[in-house]
């Protein structure tokens, strides 16, 4: 088994993260569990891209009852 580098796994995030941006500029706002099932990537790492977004202050997430809905700013 291959071992992963930090900066692998930190490109990998980032152009999950780059695949997340586009959908929701091309789709619009989506719930978090749509999200992931578009994206042609495991469940961790859109999560993990979702979490790069918002730490850099690119996303909304909104709470209704259990679902999140997640948008661009």
């Amino acid at each position: 088994m291959a071992t992963v580098t930090s900066r692998t796994l930190a490109e990998e995030i980032g152009k999950t993260a780059g695949k997340v941006w586009q959908l929701l500029s091309k789709k619009g706002p989506m719930s978090l569990a749509k999200l992931v099932k578009a994206i042609d990537e495991p469940r961790d790492g859109v999560m993990q891209a979702i979490g790069w977004l918002a730490r850099e202050d690119k996303l909304k997430i909104e709470e209704e009852g259990r679902t999140r809905n997640i948008a661009l700013k």
